[in-house]
């Protein structure tokens, strides 16, 4: 019996290789004469790129940068030297992830941080950057990107913005360029298809999340309008609304605006990166999991897509995952995870039990046959 294992991170809780291993060494235990691999997932959400390393087995390059609210953080990019391509995660400096208990201010939120990763490895000699757009703290259209690179936000005055001063976007009137300016090319991985406008766009639906009230979305929106009007008439392009736009806080948006940019759902530039296919062919099963599997999964999550992927080639798969609201789809099993209390400080080691235990209550090999 052959066994993929091919989970998603559970968000905030355990990452989608130690999800693998705890599955396979459950299976182990119970059937060590089954072929099993571990293959984990990403989708574009938090990690995509840092697990992409690990997967490709490119190399790590780590130092210090900025957090979405300009304190010392560690950064890090992944570097294939043969296609000069750097992999970088929002989510490493300018995520909600780093910021634990923090307050959140999106008036003051910036990807300045993730703007000094690109830098270091354009210095590194990178003409692509392959960047993850999952978990991001800000919404600031990439100004803070932009700036790192030599894109400069000006006041009515003329002088240059500090990156992280408050209302940060309301200020700039004016945009100039460094002549300088990189060359570089950016494939932009999404986890949602979201647009950046209207009340399925960034502000309205993941405003919220990272700070914004309710009440001042409509003036936070018109602002970004401006700024993206401002964009888009410096570089002489018209600006045209993409799937895509509204992830990461219109970071795909500002990009898009100054340098070439591929916009691409993380699922399937992982699944055809790590040749996850060829995986689904060898294997007689298939287990996939993520911590909370919902109506958003069906936007281009890894488990929904791996389920198309399973179906496609006549596969049965299960499906680990939490929350309360469970969607059935069409997966041959579900296992279901206990709620777990966060409030805990040991809410990350009772996840890990709480997935052994489940998975050893449910997978039974009689299931299979």
């Amino acid at each position: 019996m052959n066994v993929l294992i091919s989970p998603n991170a559970f968000k905030g809780t355990i990452t989608a290789d130690k999800v693998g291993e705890i599955i396979q060494s459950c299976i182990k235990e119970r059937y060590p004469e089954y072929q099993t691999k571990i293959v984990p997932l990403a989708d574009g959400g938090d990690g995509t790129c840092s697990l992409l390393t690990k997967v490709l087995n490119l190399e790590y390059e780590e130092f210090w940068t900025l957090n979405a609210y300009g304190r010392p953080i560690r950064g890090a990019f992944g570097w294939n030297d043969k296609d000069k391509t750097a992999y970088i995660d929002i989510s490493v400096a300018s995520g909600l992830g780093s910021l634990q208990n923090q307050h959140l201010d999106p008036f003051v939120a910036s990807t300045f941080g993730t703007g000094m990763i690109l830098q270091k490895a354009i210095e590194r000699g990178a003409q692509h950057i392959v960047l993850g757009l999952g978990g991001s703290a800000s919404i600031d259209l990439g100004t803070g990107i932009l700036a790192a690179l030599g894109i400069l936000m000006l006041d009515e005055k003329g002088r240059e913005l500090t990156p992280f001063s408050p209302n940060y976007l309301s200020k700039i009137k004016h945009i100039q360029f460094s002549p300088r300016l990189p060359k570089i090319e950016f494939t932009l991985l999404c986890d949602v298809r979201n647009f950046f406008f209207g009340k399925n766009g960034a502000i309205q639906v993941f405003g919220p999340q990272k700070g914004l009230n309710p009440e001042e979305a409509d003036s936070f929106e018109k602002t970004c309008e401006e700024v993206l009007l401002k964009f888009y008439n410096k570089s002489k392009k018209e600006f045209i609304e993409e799937e895509g736009f509204g992830a990461a806080g219109g970071i795909a948006a500002g990009l898009s605006a100054f340098f070439p940019c591929e916009i691409k759902m993380g699922s399937s530039y992982f699944f055809k990166k790590v040749k996850l296919p060829e995986y689904v062919d060898w294997a007689d099963l298939i287990i996939t999991g993520e911590g909370k599997y919902d109506t958003q999964s069906k936007g281009g999550k890894a488990s929904f897509e791996l389920l198309q992927l399973a179906k496609n080639q006549g596969k049965k798969i299960a499906l680990i995952t939490g929350g309360d609201d469970l969607i059935e789809d069409d997966f041959d099993l579900i296992i279901r995870l206990p709620n777990l209390d966060f409030s805990k400080p040991d809410y990350a080691s009772t996840a890990k039990l709480n997935l052994v235990a489940s998975f050893k209550s449910n997978f039974n090999s009689r299931f299979w046959t």
